[in-house]
């Protein structure tokens, strides 16, 4: 290829000790590849049972301070989440009872759905007031008096529809904002999910899916919405861009090399390393009990990088030697005994990079730095079992080999680059520096995304639910404030509750749309407003019942949801709990959120203060834990990043013995990264789920191509060429490798971009952006850095 040579081998007991394990590979390659048939049998099943851990308290450190008052909610209320059925009825009071009918016949089959532990609906309000009223003994008298006169009821239709009842109405206002709207045209079926669910919560959202959507009477379809909506419905999300990634990754990387290779076996090869490393890694990850989560769902797109990065550098090299005319198995033996030290130390520093993670406090980031880390050496075993005979299947010596599409072209521009980057280095220098300061610019503007809906687009139909719920009903967005109870319930208790409920209706945030103040809680309801309520009653004001026996006696006639008020467990103060349920608008700017759930905890910690003798107030919820998530993840990338960096430049000095390779391997890799995080700043895109991790995760891969380089560039100075002469070499063998995995990688993560996940398109499109920064900074920092610490003798 353009008059260069392939790089000469040095004789060394390292250059003798990787020829003699390459030929022993050779010789062995067909029972090696048989070996690994058959491991890839035995791992088929249980890499199908490979899990999603979807808990989102997962996603925070243990020593968390959120966690422990979510916990304690969970603990005393019989578990947190809720799902919102909703749809649009315009019968929906009327007084036929027609309309509470058919909410009761939703309600009831929502209610037998396998891991709903009950429902509350307008309906199950209704049929609370009618036990009521049977209980009342103007009604036994009543009774009576149809059994002898045959008279008829006065009241005729559901209870809580009765106009001459002040308990009806204040019941319905009670519930108005939860379980239906304010003009009585919208209904909901509010479902509390059991909190350790023996069916999956994935099938329990899609058996209430398919019943919201078949509703009785011909009413149109309604919708689900829910924080556990947008849980399962991204975790489903990513997992269908997993198996995308995958099947289009291979598809295009074969395109790829198609078209610059002409080569069916090169096409092979490297989806056959990537497709067993993860049926491997999959494997492994089920015996040893580890799930994925959201922050490990791009375990392919590791091991896809990992793979295609490092058997790249092999084709290019085996051909490289093919187009001098060397057989193909001198060729594979050669270009495997000079690349044996570089692809194993490539490897081994990707896996220092990622083991960085194992620093986080976040217990699925250090899950995903060991599947990483798994991922990453199993790439090994991966090219000795199937790389020795499927890159010599078939092969014939028919001489000289004709260089692929564009690769003489390719490596004739790269080696002319090296004139041109050492001829204006102080140039490329000062626009690294610059772009670097601009970058740290952009990055310190970053701002975090806390709306959960916006991780989908806006067509997504968990998009299109929280619009209609927080149109129809008010803000979708369910948290909690708990407050300590006495043992028994009193007026002064009630009293000081109520005070509190007082001063979170008055908080107000502005309408972005008008500008004007409206109330930031779309709904504050507990076990005082129900007992509030009761007293409208005439009879039941007028009987002076203690307050704990009004109280038992709600809980007897709706034991789940009132037992979801309220906790009787004592704690070590000796106090019982309350829960306010709280409920806003979950489409809100993240400051605000946050504004917001500071004064709700300023409030309930200023009327019930924590001290010696009590616990005080604690606010929490799954609007709360979505509301941090991402500055959870976002916590620890910094200091993984550091330790990462570090962690590289220890793997480089160890394998070149040289302080300067280990310094300078950083700026290329570590420059890109600030660049694409400081992009996102200076365009204004928050930083989600998508984002939140690929500093630490670009940093361990794009690190490769500099190990190469250096190898290269090592072996070729050890041959007696100048520097100018090693930096031709390399440009032409690593850089070609380079660009051909990067561009067939960019094109195969392009495919992320289609998807309904937000943080799967800006990881697509990021990774793609940092391995393209990477490419150049390998290309062209490298080669200047290295052309500085390396002096003619």
């Amino acid at each position: 290829m353009s008059g260069t040579h392939p790089e000469p081998l040095p004789q060394s007991p390292a250059r003798s000790f990787a020829q003699t394990v390459v030929r022993a590979l050779v010789a062995a390659r067909w029972p090696l590849l048989a070996i690994a048939c058959f491991l890839a049998l035995a791992a088929w099943r249980p890499a199908t049972k490979v899990r999603f851990d979807r808990r989102i308290e997962r996603m925070f450190s243990a020593g968390d301070p959120l966690l422990p008052p979510y916990e304690r909610l969970k603990s005393r209320f019989g578990g947190n989440e809720i799902v919102m059925a909703v749809y649009r009825d315009p019968e929906l009071l009327a007084p036929d009872g027609s309309g509470l009918a058919r909410l009761a016949n939703v309600s009831e089959r929502m209610k037998k759905v396998p891991g709903v532990q009950d429902v509350l609906s307008l309906a199950q309000v209704n049929a609370l007031l009618e036990k009521v009223e049977q209980l009342k003994p103007a009604s036994i008298v009543e009774g009576v008096r149809n059994l002898f006169g045959n008279r008829e009821k006065q009241q005729q239709g559901p209870a809580i529809l009765n106009p001459d009842s002040p308990l009806a109405k204040e019941y319905r206002d009670l519930f108005a904002g939860y379980t239906h709207s304010a003009d009585g045209r919208t209904a909901a079926v509010v479902c509390m999910l059991e909190p350790s669910p023996e069916t999956s919560r994935a099938a329990t959202i899609a058996s209430l899916d398919e019943i919201v959507r078949d509703l009785p009477d011909g009413l149109p379809a309604g919708v689900l919405a829910g924080e556990p909506v947008m849980v399962v419905e991204g975790f489903e999300l990513l997992a269908d861009d997993g198996r995308n990634l995958g099947i289009w990754t291979s598809v295009m990387l074969g395109l790829t090399i198609l078209i610059l290779f002409r080569s069916l076996r090169w096409l092979v090869v490297p989806i056959a390393i990537v497709q067993w490393t993860l049926l491997a890694t999959q494997a492994l990850l089920v015996v040893s009990g580890l799930e994925l989560s959201m922050v490990s769902s791009m375990l392919t797109a590791i091991v896809t990088v990992v793979g295609v990065a490092t058997i790249m550098h092999l084709i290019v090299h085996v051909r490289e030697l093919r187009t001098q005319g060397v057989s193909p198995r001198a060729a594979f033996i050669t270009a495997g005994a000079v690349l044996l030290g570089p692809i194993c130390g490539a490897i081994l520093t990707d896996v220092a990079g990622f083991g960085s993670l194992w620093c986080a406090t976040v217990g699925p980031v250090r899950d995903f730095g060991t599947m990483m880390v798994l991922g990453s050496l199993l790439v090994i075993p991966a090219i000795a079992l199937l790389v020795p005979a499927l890159a010599l299947v078939g092969a014939r010596d028919t001489g000289k080999t004709a260089p692929g599409w564009g690769e003489g072209q390719l490596a004739r521009w790269l080696m002319g680059s090296v004139d041109a980057i050492q001829a204006r280095p102080l140039l490329i220098a000062t626009v690294t520096v610059v772009i670097s300061l601009l970058a740290a610019v952009g990055a310190w503007q970053l701002e975090v995304e806390t709306d959960f809906t916006r991780n989908f687009r806006s067509g997504n139909r968990v998009v299109a639910a929280y619009e209609f719920v927080e149109t129809q009903l008010g803000g979708a967005g369910v948290w909690d404030v708990v407050v300590p109870a006495p043992k028994t319930l009193d007026k002064e208790y009630l009293t000081r509750v109520r005070s509190l409920e007082e001063k979170l209706r008055a908080l107000t945030v502005l309408d972005p749309a008008s500008g004007k103040p409206i109330p930031a809680l779309t709904k504050v309801l507990s076990l005082a407003d129900a007992l509030e309520a009761a007293e409208a009653d005439p009879l039941a004001a007028a009987i002076p019942l203690p307050v704990e026996v009004r109280a038992q006696t709600l809980a007897g006639l709706m034991p789940t949801f009132m037992g979801a008020l309220r906790s009787t467990e004592l704690d070590r103060h000796g106090e019982a709990h309350l829960r306010i349920m709280l409920r806003a608008r979950e489409r809100q700017p993240a400051e605000q959120k946050r504004q917001l759930i500071e004064q709700v905890t300023r409030l309930a910690q200023a009327e019930f203060p924590a001290s010696a003798t009590s616990s005080g107030a604690e606010v929490t919820g799954f609007f709360v834990l979505l509301t941090n998530l991402i500055e959870s993840l976002l916590r620890d990338q910094w200091t993984t990043f550091a330790v990462a960096s570090a962690a590289i430049a220890a793997m480089v000095w160890i394998g070149f013995r040289s302080w300067q390779y280990a310094l300078i391997a950083l700026v290329p890799n570590v420059v890109p990264i600030f660049v694409v995080m400081g992009l996102l700043g200076w365009i204004g895109l928050k930083i989600n789920m998508g984002a939140a991790m690929i500093a630490a995760v670009s940093m361990g891969m794009s690190v490769d191509s500099s190990i190469h380089y250096f190898a290269s560039f090592r072996r070729a100075r050890r041959a007696g060429k100048s520097v100018h002469e090693a930096l031709l070499v390399c440009q032409q063998s690593v850089g070609t490798a380079m660009i051909f995995s990067t561009f067939g990688l960019i094109v195969g993560f392009g495919v992320l971009i289609t998807s309904e996940f937000v943080p799967t398109v800006y990881f697509g499109a990021l990774m793609s952006l940092a391995m393209l920064g990477g490419m150049f900074g390998n290309l062209i920092v490298l080669p200047l850095l290295l052309s500085w610490v390396e002096r003619e003798p």
